[in-house]
């Protein structure tokens, strides 16, 4: 909600002159993959110490000048978010529930000692640069504007202290079909070497380092013929993936997810969860055991594993794989259900019950 304190800001528009035009764009479309392809525009926000939120533009997408004494490439104050824009039937375009990711966004701010930005900034951002680059949203089959708002310390000095100046940006990327042919159950091995996060540390923030952490792990199970890593906590219990939250459905119909301070609040997650409860399904928020997984697979208790994020929305697991054992995981039909009602709503095909589309354009 906008306040005295946060009114819109006043955009200046930049356009790129050297935009795409508008044959080359339905090329790039055609197959974008998934973030190689940016649209023709960006949107910076300055935010000081002195000046607060100031300088809002969106001008034409292009490399970010910085100094090699900014703090961001030194003490790694760096934090951002993912979404996704969707074109509905009637050529609409909606984002889901941004207010989320702005919430979590300062979040992570707060805990790496960066400056909040007021929500109706961070929706406005959004809007601002898919108002000007909205043929780039584009309408096949599972496509999406996938959107990445991102923040970083910009002052030039070296020194162990919360910066005094900051550059928040949004850049776009039209994102394809995540699963070419259908989505298929990955494999998924268990990190017993390394951690992604630690009580008291950044595990509930979405920031880079989180993901550089999960970066070497994630090649080992490449290695081992893997897709995915997921982690364990100094408890023994399950975290999370590299880059997504896990459920577990029982055979009463319960859905399990793994709890704590070190877990990414997961929009995707919570969304599913949400309506798995409007079906009547229980849903418990806890710490689970590596155990209590292997053993619910093995008695029949646990009767499906997914996973699930902004990128790929769900994911069934099909095997779980470790230095000392190589588990076949059960696959239902409730992983793909949740998500065929979830993309039916983000794109427009199913009612929108609980008011989470958010019109861009």
């Amino acid at each position: 909600m906008t306040t005295p304190e946060t009114e819109s800001l006043q955009f200046l528009v930049r356009k790129n002159l050297a935009a795409k035009s508008p044959a080359e764009r339905e090329q790039l479309l055609q197959n974008p993959g998934f973030g190689s392809v940016f649209t023709d525009h960006m949107v910076d926000l300055c935010w000081s110490e002195k000046g607060g939120w100031h300088r809002p533009r969106v001008e034409p997408y292009g490399p970010i000048s910085l100094d090699p004494a900014a703090a961001v490439l030194h003490y790694a104050q760096e934090i951002f978010e993912g979404m996704k824009a969707y074109r509905h039937a009637d050529g609409s375009i909606h984002t889901f529930r941004p207010e989320q990711n702005a919430r979590r966004f300062n979040r992570s701010a707060r805990r790496l000692s960066m400056p909040e930005i007021p929500e109706e900034y961070f929706l406005q951002a959004i809007r601002e640069l898919v108002s000007v680059d909205a043929e780039w949203v584009p309408s096949g089959d599972d496509q999406t504007l996938y959107l990445r708002p991102f923040m970083f310390a910009k002052e030039a000095f070296l020194g162990v202290r919360p910066a005094k100046k900051y550059g928040f940006y949004v850049i776009a990327s039209p994102a394809g079909a995540y699963f070419t042919g259908g989505v298929k159950p990955v494999s998924i091995w268990l990190s017993e070497t390394y951690a992604r996060a630690a009580e008291g540390g950044t595990g509930s923030a979405k920031t880079g380092g989180n993901y550089a952490a999960s970066l070497l792990p994630q090649s080992e199970a490449y290695d081992k013929g893997c897709d995915q890593v997921v982690f364990l906590d100094a408890h023994g219990n399950v975290e999370e993936l590299g880059g997504m939250n896990i459920v577990f459905v029982k055979k009463d119909g319960t859905l399990v997810t793994p709890a704590s301070e070190s877990i990414l609040d997961g929009v995707t997650r919570n969304s599913l969860l949400q309506l798995a409860e409007d079906r009547g399904h229980t849903v418990e928020r806890r710490p689970v055991t590596l155990a209590e997984w292997r053993d619910g697979v093995a008695s029949g208790e646990i009767v499906e594993v997914f996973a699930c994020g902004t990128a790929a929305v769900v994911t069934p697991i099909g095997r779980l794989k470790a230095a000392g054992f190589d588990d076949e995981q059960p696959i239902g039909e409730l992983a793909l259900s949740l998500r065929e009602e979830l993309t039916d709503i983000q794109y427009g095909r199913r009612e929108d019950t609980h008011g989470w589309l958010y019109r861009l354009a």
